[in-house]
């Protein structure tokens, strides 16, 4: 059983550096020290976390002169990581979360090294009352968030990519920005044939927060999803996926401000350019359905 190198990437716009400082904490009190760590300023210039706080493995500061999106920052690492070379899985974390456990790089390294598929962990993410609300947990309606095991999706908060998988699917969709860059690289994982695992074991503490306390929100998310169906899915599922997805919105949401929002971003989605079409092969369709998350939903 070969063990696979662990990295550490976390990107940070600078606005949140006392939650940072634990979320580092966490990390140096790992008991498998990770090999890398990777810190994104993204808009910002860092300070010198690894003199400060006396993290294991080699710490790299990379400062952004412009915010990128969390999928930018997350490019950003990655690219620092191939330079070096020596990283086999890189676990990317949110800069306001909380590895709880000791043992969580312990047991990322030990499910990738005993599934050599395994492309994307998925971790779960509990607030700080230890509830699991359920938008995060990767399957269609009501599910317990500690069934694990193989899924169609994962978190963007606390995750782990191997670093193989990514050479062969690409990075982070960057021009999404933020939403459904975790369900674009998900979908070409599994259309390439790599495994998703949603590992409860693996507990990621963030706090409560409602997507929708990004301004652009609304406009965002609808505007990404239109770009998702359209690089992702087979023809015929891209009208199906859009039109479930605007049933949903009407009968989700009732602020007038909100719909505005959402469809003008849709109508944004259809008018640019979404990005290099690569449709999912239809046996992805139908993996995807028996993991239970059609790509329509």
């Amino acid at each position: 059983m070969t063990e696979p190198r662990i990295a550490v990437a976390v990107v940070t716009m600078g606005n949140r550096p006392a939650e940072v400082d634990a979320l580092l904490e966490s990390v140096a009190k790992q008991d498998l020290p990770p090999e890398r760590i990777v810190i994104v300023g993204n808009g910002c210039r860092l300070p010198e976390f690894a003199r400060r706080l006396g993290l294991p493995g080699e710490v790299t500061t990379v400062d952004v002169d412009e915010n990128l999106g969390c999928p930018g920052g997350r490019n950003v690492a990655l690219a620092r990581l191939r330079e070096y070379g020596d990283v086999d899985v890189v676990v990317e974390l949110d800069d306001d979360g909380l590895l709880v456990d000791a043992d969580v790089l312990r047991r990322v390294r030990d499910l990738y090294a005993a599934d050599s598929r395994l492309g994307i962990v998925g971790f779960r993410i509990a607030d700080e009352h230890g509830e699991t609300q359920q938008r995060h947990v990767p399957r269609v309606g009501k599910s317990d968030p500690l069934r694990g095991g193989r899924v169609a999706g994962f978190l963007g908060g606390g995750h782990a990519l191997r670093m193989a998988m990514l050479a062969e699917t690409g990075d982070w969709p960057a021009e999404f920005f933020f939403a459904h860059e975790e369900t674009d690289l998900a979908w070409r994982a599994a259309d390439a044939g790599w495994h998703i695992l949603y590992a409860p074991e693996l507990l990621l503490r963030h706090p409560r927060t409602s997507p929708a306390r990004h301004a652009v929100y609304y406009r965002v998310n609808a505007r990404n999803r239109v770009w998702l169906a359209r690089r992702r899915l087979p023809a015929p599922l891209v009208p199906v996926h859009l039109g479930v997805w605007i049933l949903l919105t009407l009968a989700r949401h009732r602020s007038p401000a909100g719909l505005k929002a959402w469809f003008g971003g849709f109508l944004e989605g259809l008018r640019e350019p979404a990005g290099e079409r690569r449709p999912m092969r239809w046996r992805t369709v139908w993996r995807l359905t028996r993991l239970g998350r059609p790509p329509v939903i």
